[in-house]
């Protein structure tokens, strides 16, 4: 179940840290009954951040097939990866 908090909760800094940290989900903020605000921990960020390219690079693919029906080989892909982040 999310965690749902008011904005004047936010006062309270080292408790939110520690339970966003602890449970490593996003906590809700609602400013007049309306939701307003995410907060969540850095490691849960960058895992959002990191799911999200991947799932954007996957779309990309998949548009790209579409539009041209052009594969290749997976042994050429991965030389090409290992070329482009090892060198």
């Amino acid at each position: 179940m999310p965690t749902i908090m008011p904005i004047r909760d936010l006062r309270n800094t080292s408790a939110i840290s520690e339970l966003a940290h602890k449970n490593q989900e996003p906590i809700f903020i609602t400013k007049n009954g309306y939701s307003d605000l995410v907060v969540m921990s850095a490691e849960l960020y960058e895992k959002f951040a990191r799911e999200t390219r991947i799932d954007y690079v996957i779309y990309e693919a998949e548009k790209e097939f579409a539009e041209t029906g052009k594969t290749i080989e997976a042994a050429v892909a991965f030389d090409k990866l290992e070329k482009k982040h090892f060198g």
